[in-house]
């Protein structure tokens, strides 16, 4: 497989995996994706906007984070977002620090 047709199909993947988690699954929480796979909607929204600082291209966390969730980010929270138990938060704290550490 040449590297145009990998890096095509890595796109169409993550494509997928957000309309999986904001169409699809909207119900499932970012804490419970970080509790249980060390990553959640905000992380991957951190991703795309150092992917595109790394290509030189100016992109903040709120920026990013409107392009991954398709609208404002307190918009989201406000249509989607649940209080988090106090064992979800006690669990996010750990999961937090050994996963995403000072990038938050």
């Amino acid at each position: 497989m040449d590297d145009a047709t990998r890096t095509e199909l890595e796109a169409a993947a993550f494509r997928r995996l957000r309309q999986h988690l904001m169409e699809d699954r909207p119900d499932v929480q970012n804490i419970d994706l970080m509790n249980l796979g060390g990553f959640c909607r905000n992380c991957l929204s951190r991703w795309y906007m150092e992917a595109a600082n790394e290509r030189g291209i100016d992109m903040g966390k709120e920026e990013a984070r409107e392009i991954f969730y398709g609208m404002p980010y307190d918009d989201w929270k406000a249509q989607s977002h649940t209080e988090a138990s106090p064992d979800q938060q006690a669990a996010f704290e750990k999961s937090f620090r050994e996963n995403v550490g000072d990038k938050g």
